[in-house]
């Protein structure tokens, strides 16, 4: 079935995804002489670098997601349709949602990335992964009811292996998550389960390379570790996490560590959609691009996110898979259609790397912009800043900042609820059947 959406302007241009990069495109877009309709599988858009602090009970799932027709409430020109697109065709320039199809003039990928476990089916069965809310929501039921599961258990090795927590990966996101974590331990689950010694309770943050934070200097992640060391994180370096089985978490080393949960934070991969040529597929599933946005092979696709790989001499394996690239490529690639449109030539996209930050936990943070860097409360205010004026709705900034100033003169965290009533063994064997299901799928096929 056709979707039927009046067209009445110069061209279509249709963007797959509802993420830092496709918003900004279609915010460049709205109320030009071009049609714009965003497709995705969410009617919202999430902003993703504070999915941790729902996870830990910080914020509530609605302060960070905001609803796409809404931001465009005003833009005449820019359409939204929910679904999950299965395939395009390039031939005859159409999108499958299902049995559905719409056509464009020019179409932008930007589905952005996914957990990446590595081809590991344990890690993929038993890792909790979070870059979803609904992942953030499971996350934060899982951890709660693992406490509640372990008041009424009396064997002290399973109680010790429901109050650990392993966080593999110590980038941005890990050290976030473990320094929340931290603060939970510290100040918060003590005066819920006082029951329960938690001095037993241990997060261990595992990094396959030498420091936390590589992107930050040397200097930054000696502090950052130092400052994850007070909340009481356990930071193992130069170590991997191979699997997860029952109450133990397999590492490269021969200390495997007794833990029910694993939480996969150590790497994503491209998102790409079913349709391109495989030549414009490479390392890291992303999508080749050229400078000026344009997927590898095709005229009138694009890429922009984590999803694309632009590669450059600055960067050889393409922009950092973060928000700020995201947003300075859907702005370029929006201006660029624009240009285009009106017979002028598109311009290169060149990456303005404003720095990076972290926080780890209440008035403590990393921020290095340029020559500039700072550590400690006042880094921690910038972090702050910048996340309030990057989220998308004036309502999401002010629940927010009342949350964060609540918080900082009170350690109490008002979200802890499960609302999913997420069992980790029934989820754990759901997708051990969904996974054997499509194993035997795909040798059926192979004959």
């Amino acid at each position: 079935m056709v979707i039927d959406i009046p067209h009445n302007k110069t061209s279509r241009v249709v963007v797959i995804g509802g993420g830092f990069g496709g918003i900004q495109l279609a915010k460049t877009l709205r109320n030009k002489d071009v049609q714009v309709v965003i497709v995705d599988k969410n009617n919202y858009h999430t902003f993703q670098p504070l999915l941790y602090q729902v996870a830990t009970s910080v914020l509530e799932s609605e302060s960070i997601a905001y609803p796409i027709r809404k931001v465009f409430k005003n833009a005449k020109n820019v359409f939204f349709r929910l679904g999950e697109v299965t395939k395009i065709d390039p031939e005859v320039n159409k999108i499958y949602l299902g049995n559905d199809e719409l056509s464009y003039d020019h179409l932008v990928l930007a589905t952005g990335a996914k957990t990446n476990f590595f081809g590991n089916d344990g890690l993929i069965v038993n890792a909790m992964p979070m870059k979803s809310i609904i992942e953030a929501l499971d996350l934060r039921s899982m951890i709660l009811h693992n406490f509640e599961k372990a008041l009424r258990n009396s064997n002290e090795r399973k109680r010790k292996g429901m109050m650990n927590f392993v966080i593999a990966g110590a980038g941005p996101t890990g050290v976030e998550l473990a320094g929340a974590m931290g603060e939970l331990k510290l100040h918060v689950l003590p005066h819920d389960y006082p029951e329960l010694d938690f001095n037993q309770m241990n997060i261990y943050l595992v990094q396959s390379g030498g420091r936390v934070l590589p992107m930050l200097s040397e200097k930054s992640s000696d502090r950052a570790q130092k400052y994850l060391e007070r909340l009481g994180v356990e930071v193992v370096l130069n170590t991997r996490v191979l699997d997860v089985s029952g109450d133990y978490v397999q590492t490269s080393t021969e200390e495997d560590i007794i833990a029910k949960t694993l939480i996969w934070t150590a790497g994503v991969t491209g998102n790409p959609v079913e349709g391109l040529g495989k030549e414009a597929i490479i390392k890291g599933n992303r999508i080749d691009v050229d400078d000026f946005h344009r997927v590898k092979g095709y005229d009138n696709i694009y890429a922009v996110g984590d999803v694309a790989c632009m590669r450059s001499q600055g960067y050889p394996h393409g922009h950092p898979m973060v928000a700020p690239p995201a947003m300075q490529q859907g702005l370029n690639l929006g201006k660029n259609l624009l240009r285009k449109q009106n017979g002028k030539a598109m311009k290169t996209f060149k990456y303005k790397d404003k720095g990076a930050m972290a926080t780890v936990g209440k008035n403590k943070a990393l921020v290095e912009i340029g020559k500039f860097h700072s550590r400690g409360t006042f880094a921690w205010f910038i972090w702050m800043g910048v996340h309030l004026m990057a989220l998308v709705g004036f309502r999401n900034r002010l629940i927010t900042l009342f949350n964060w100033t609540k918080n900082y003169f009170n350690s109490d965290r008002g979200m802890r609820l499960m609302i999913s009533k997420y069992d980790p063994s029934e989820e754990r064997r759901k997708k051990k059947q969904r996974m054997k299901k499509q194993y035997l799928e795909k040798m059926s096929k192979k004959g």
